[in-house]
């Protein structure tokens, strides 16, 4: 090979692995997986994968084509979805790369604290940029001003986003399979695992923090893409309901309202999400990547995408009573984590709830054989139930869900999704907490014994 052609080869390795030339990391290891029956390896991802991407679009249709209503939807049937079926534009992939890149530049540019995150399996840190906040005004309010000046129609927007979805959902099949390739060639860290199975690596990815040109993909993906055009869509959907019918349904305000202000928490403690399951542990491939760029937008939009064409007037003390509802769900998930992470940042030099916290140390050992030490919060919301602050993010999603009605379950498929979502959730964070803290976590289950539902399960 020439001079120049390594150069090159080494350049563009250095692009897709974001560490320095000549880290090149090797190929993952096979590493059997914690849950390896047939169900979770095959059936259940195979499933998801080949039902979802129609799933979303099925989303859509409902809400724009059969006034929200799935009986309507199914009764249709296939001759009518083919022909309703939105088709991708190069208009769609045009906002879709726009909104990317400006999440891009603003992640790169704007001033940042660097942010460590918790330590892998195999030992290393994540580093992340907290500029989450300053990035939520430019875009919100570059959106408002946007649309305000005239630059763009909401009521266009809503009626053209199945073509933005149809976009999103090949987009996604696509970058999912770059990172295939990617985790198996050119992987980040050592944290890179393969068990072996084409189905599951590609569902859950090889890679656990993937960077591309240096760049954080799972900050800028699952955060800034995705959290951040949830947010972005639904106040563009406010305004198309505004646009289509001269009016602004309170029942829009308060599903608005909320997610606004769960959002603005979310990126005003941005850090936080650094510590969840989608971060720490969920490896970057269908599940968490294909479904932040596709599947949100659909599913996690269903109640706004209902409420465009059907401005439901509730009473003010009533809208009130849902924003209060869905602000105090906000502030217990807030609450509930935050405990958890002054413990664990004071190593148990705190207050929880006025007292010092109960906790117990659990021993654990790294994929490359360090010896390291978790705290485990034994009271506070995590005295409770082990998984209680999924508790508040149901109580969220139903706020901003309730406004809609009980008319039509279209609104209410994603809060259904979000509870099957967290059971299951709760279910595989349980298995690996027991394999990697072992005795300890059969302690730890003694003591706080309730899952989710404290006295129920």
């Amino acid at each position: 090979m020439s001079e120049a052609a390594l150069r090159v080869e080494t350049s563009l390795q250095s692009f897709l692995t974001g560490l320095p030339v000549g880290s090149v990391r090797p190929a993952p290891p096979v590493v059997k997986p914690v849950d390896s029956t047939l169900l979770r390896l095959v059936i259940g991802p195979l499933a998801l994968m080949t039902t979802t991407p129609f799933l979303m679009i099925a989303l859509w249709l409902t809400a724009s084509e059969h006034q929200g209503s799935f009986l309507e939807f199914f009764q249709a049937g296939p001759s009518a979805w083919l022909a309703e079926l939105p088709r991708p534009t190069l208009n769609a992939l045009a906002i879709a790369l726009g909104w990317t890149a400006v999440q891009g530049l603003l992640l790169t540019y704007l001033p940042g604290e660097r942010f460590l995150g918790p330590p892998t399996p195999a030992g290393e840190q994540p580093v992340y940029k907290l500029n989450g906040m300053a990035a939520w005004w430019i875009s919100h309010v570059g959106v408002a001003a946007a649309w305000w000046g005239g630059l763009f129609s909401a009521a266009n927007f809503y009626d053209q986003y199945g073509s933005l979805l149809v976009t999103l959902n090949l987009g996604a099949l696509a970058f999912c399979a770059f990172l295939y390739w990617k985790g198996t060639h050119y992987p980040t860290s050592r944290d890179a695992v393969l068990t072996g199975n084409l189905v599951f690596d590609f569902f859950q990815g090889p890679e656990l923090h993937p960077r591309l040109g240096g760049m954080n993909l799972k900050q800028l993906i699952n955060c800034r893409v995705s959290m951040m055009g949830w947010s972005v869509i639904a106040c563009v959907f406010a305004a198309a309901q505004y646009e289509k019918h001269a009016v602004l349904s309170t029942s829009m305000i308060a599903a608005v309202a909320v997610l606004v202000v769960y959002l603005y928490k979310f990126f005003w403690w941005e850090s936080g999400y650094f510590t969840s399951l989608d971060i720490m542990h969920d490896r970057f491939g269908y599940y968490i990547c294909w479904g932040v760029l596709a599947w949100v937008p659909s599913a996690y939009e269903t109640p706004f995408m209902y409420l465009v064409n059907h401005p439901i007037d509730r009473s003010w003390p009533v809208t009130i009573g849902i924003i209060a509802l869905g602000v105090l769900s906000i502030w217990i998930n807030y609450d509930a984590d935050a405990q958890r992470q002054r413990v664990r940042a004071t190593d148990g030099k705190t207050t929880v709830w006025g007292k010092p916290p109960e906790t117990m140390i659990a021993p654990y050992t790294t994929s490359d054989g360090q010896k390291r030490t978790s705290i485990l919060l034994l009271s506070g919301w995590w005295g409770v139930a082990r998984h209680f602050h999924y508790v508040p993010e149901l109580g969220l999603a139903f706020a901003w869900t309730v406004s809609a009605g009980f008319s039509d379950f279209l609104p209410w498929f994603y809060w259904v999704f979000l509870a099957i979502l967290l059971f299951d959730r709760a279910g595989r964070d349980e298995k690996r907490c027991a394999a990697k803290y072992g005795d300890s976590w059969v302690e730890y289950r003694t003591k706080v014994p309730y899952r989710i539902v404290p006295f129920i399960y």
